[in-house]
């Protein structure tokens, strides 16, 4: 499969309103430019507007298209500061104080619109550490309904088609939760079933990884990873979901068959759930630099509404096919 060129074709149908923030970054103004170019999404860009313009003009990019919103100059930017003082009023928030954030942390006021309607989602991150995107996600729009974290997961796209789905993988979580517990390890590999499906329309198989594979070894962090697989498969019945695995038992089907014989996911896991966030990013890491990968994340879980994250050292490509996935969340 194609994954890249399948959330295009979906993005370019639904035709989505996504926030960038980070305007004082050629990168998101060149994306930006792509993007309505390639007619992926409808792109508001935040900050001021004759700034933006000459940085574009200055490396030649057209903005045509393109939506600007300078928050101090927007008509509703009095509403959406009561809004977002309102979220955090019993934490001591104030309306003067949460007009200072929005007007100046544009990831908030970016956030700000998405919660009330007027964008359907935001990608933010190239300037930011990925804590900065989080904390405007959960501040101005909470987690979903029946999630009591958010996560993430980073689509893996593989030189090898043997793996996963033709080449695909989900890893999670890579980027949120440093040691989830058991409850919420299952919460993640939920989530993350639930983003597969809306991402590709194929069926999840879950490996749950660990250094055993199922009763190899006695070790708490093991029993973690059981206990995590056991809540998992109690919530939700019919999920192909197994654990813990080795990633070679997850991955490899004759390694699979021999470690963990009548496994529903050993072999052929399209999605992997490392133990903690050390081994989500040293393996996504590895994944993408010694194995040739592209890494696509990290794509946020458990939002509201469609918020995600970028790495620090993302590329023009790179931000455009995080807004197409933004965008087919968010339809």
């Amino acid at each position: 499969m194609d994954f890249i060129k399948d959330i295009w074709n979906r993005a370019k149908k639904s035709q989505k309103r996504i926030v960038l923030p980070e305007t004082e970054d050629i990168r998101i103004i060149k994306a930006a430019a792509l993007i309505t170019q390639s007619k992926l999404a409808n792109i508001i860009l935040i900050g001021d507007e004759t700034q933006i313009k000459e940085k574009a003009a200055s490396s030649d990019t057209s903005l045509s298209g393109v939506s600007i919103i300078n928050p101090p100059n927007y008509p509703k930017i009095k509403e959406l500061s009561r809004m977002y003082q309102l979220k955090l009023e019993k934490k001591g928030m104030t309306e003067e104080k949460a007009y200072q954030i929005l007007t100046t942390d544009f990831p908030f006021f970016g956030a700000m619109l998405v919660n009330g309607g007027e964008a359907d989602g935001m990608v933010s991150g190239a300037n930011h550490p990925t804590a900065n995107t989080i904390l405007a996600a959960i501040q101005c729009l909470g987690t979903k309904e029946g999630c009591s974290i958010i996560s993430s997961f980073f689509a893996m796209i593989l030189p090898k088609k043997e793996f996963g789905e033709e080449g695909l993988m989900f890893y999670a979580d890579c980027g949120v939760i440093p040691n989830p517990n058991s409850e919420e390890l299952a919460q993640i590999a939920l989530q993350t079933a639930d983003s597969f499906v809306k991402c590709t329309g194929i069926t999840p198989q879950i490996a749950m990884l660990s250094f055993s594979t199922k009763n190899s070894a006695k070790h708490p962090d093991v029993d973690k990873v059981l206990k995590a697989t056991e809540i998992a498969q109690a919530k939700r019945s019919s999920l192909l979901i197994d654990g813990p695995l080795q990633v070679d038992a997850a991955i490899v089907q004759s390694i699979g068959r021999k470690k963990a014989p009548g496994s529903p996911v050993a072999g052929s896991a399209n999605i992997l759930i490392f133990p903690d966030l050390d081994a989500g990013n040293i393996g996504y890491k590895l994944t993408e630099r010694l194995g040739g990968a592209i890494a696509l994340g990290p794509i946020f879980q458990g939002v509201k509404k469609p918020v995600n994250d970028l790495s620090r050292g993302c590329s023009v490509e790179d931000i455009v096919n995080v807004v197409a996935i933004t965008a087919v969340q968010a339809e």
